[in-house]
């Protein structure tokens, strides 16, 4: 487990960026933190490292987004998402079979079921206005 302090949403991005070189294709990562924490933020600056070109935005209406490139990555806020069935209808596993990285917002959740395809775990906690504290625990960057 790697502990990282940011000072800003574009310092936030860059680790996530940072990140995507040591993310295997089929990875589920786990995000946990509150509401503004800096997930999304985190989630753009990922899915720039895989050379996604969609432009990145949460997820929270739409459930997923799906991010085309090279290493495509589906976004998924699972805040609404209480079941497998739920999961498994939003095309969960569906994107985790066909090799796109998922990041999952909002993961505790679900977070038993999630266990099972062994987790990157990513923790960002509000320390001040602009400062995160992110945890990462599962790859080395």
């Amino acid at each position: 487990m790697a502990e990282y302090i940011t000072h800003s949403p574009e310092e936030t991005a860059a680790l996530g960026r940072r990140m995507a070189a040591a993310v295997p294709g089929g990875a589920l990562i786990a995000f946990t933190g509150g509401l503004g924490a800096g997930k999304t933020a985190f989630c753009r600056g990922l899915a720039e490292g895989l050379g996604c070109t969609d432009p990145v935005s949460s997820p929270t209406f739409a459930i997923v987004n799906y991010y085309r490139g090279p290493r495509p990555m589906a976004h998924f806020d699972l805040y609404r998402i209480h079941t497998e069935a739920d999961l498994a209808a939003a095309g969960f596993y569906d994107y985790l079979d066909a090799g796109a990285v998922v990041a999952a917002e909002w993961s505790e959740n679900l977070a038993p079921l999630l266990e099972q395809e062994q987790p990157i775990r990513v923790d960002i906690q509000t320390v001040d206005g602009q400062t995160r504290r992110i945890t990462i625990e599962g790859v080395q960057l």
